[in-house]
């Protein structure tokens, strides 16, 4: 019996599934939530605190003091999402969260200037298919690829051009991995220019960590490359659903993978994945709608 394919594809589950394929079947088809992650949370609290910060405050208002306040929201916010109620921070443990995250916050000032930033979105979800289209009714749905994702930030220089910047609050990656990580950006790109008709002239990441920004020019080579990358990804996720074959692939990121119960790499019983799978209540998705303001003609 096949796998059911995944509704579609993000930069996130590309990555997954080049990592470990085992990962990508358990998230993105099976489903199972992975343990809530210290890290994880973390980043998702910074995002949270620079997306406040970007969208409710005008220029001029964009200070450390308002980041941190804004930072104090975000966690009272998440704090009562399923990642904080299962964490539970408190005490000692709670204290050095707020501080390293107070830090993060502060090195994004490093980086540059917030009252300088153009803003046109934050958190904008985008989504486009690719193939031939819906009404040729001889083409099988699965030959459609959607691609999505959740651009951190849009924003305009000063020659009205689109720029995407993401927030990163992990470890900078090495010069061996930096493209991979660039590959993320690129992905926004094409879906900046598959829905809004305009290309960003650069992607950048934004590593709050060091801190150390990576940026790089979308050409056409790269969105080429990127609509390839995606195809040939999704036909190889296509043949594992056939095939009902997705294989671990250990390595250094099992030590941070919550499935070992699952993996038969790590002693785990796969077939404990699809009956917990199948126990888990599926609820519609509510997506909130994108915050965009009306872009400049192009220059």
């Amino acid at each position: 019996m096949a796998l059911q394919l995944p509704a579609s594809l993000t930069p996130s589950k590309v990555s997954t599934f080049k990592d470990c394929a085992l990962v990508f079947r358990l998230s993105a088809i099976d489903k199972l939530p992975e343990p809530a992650s210290l890290q994880a949370f973390k980043g998702t609290v910074v995002h949270r605190a620079l997306e406040l910060l970007m969208w409710e405050e005008q220029p001029g208002d964009r200070t450390p003091g308002a980041a941190s306040v804004k930072l104090d929201r975000a966690l009272e916010e998440l704090r009562a999402g399923r990642e904080g109620a299962e964490l539970a921070l408190s005490g000692a443990d709670l204290e050095q969260f707020v501080t390293d995250a107070r830090q993060l916050v502060s090195n994004y000032f490093v980086l540059e200037d917030p009252n300088q930033v153009r803003v046109m979105g934050t958190e904008l979800r985008m989504q486009v298919d690719l193939g031939p289209p819906p009404d040729e009714s001889h083409v099988p749905a699965t030959s459609r690829l959607r691609l999505r994702g959740i651009i951190d930030r849009l924003e305009m220089d000063e020659n009205d051009e689109l720029v995407v910047t993401d927030y990163k609050t992990g470890r900078a990656p090495g010069q061996t991995h930096e493209q991979s990580r660039l590959g993320g950006v690129h992905f926004y790109a094409f879906l900046c220019e598959q829905v809004l008709g305009r290309r960003p002239v650069r992607v950048q990441l934004l590593h709050l960590r060091e801190p150390l920004a990576i940026s790089t020019t979308p050409s056409d080579q790269s969105i080429t490359g990127l609509e390839r990358q995606a195809t040939a990804i999704w036909a190889a996720v296509k043949r594992a659903c056939l095939l009902e074959d997705f294989r671990p692939k250990p390595g250094p990121l099992c030590d941070w993978c919550g499935y070992h119960a699952f993996c038969p790499a790590k002693g785990g019983d796969l077939a404990l994945a699809r009956a917990q799978a199948e126990s888990i209540p599926r609820l519609g998705a509510t997506v909130a709608p994108s915050q965009l303001l009306p872009l400049p003609a192009a220059g």
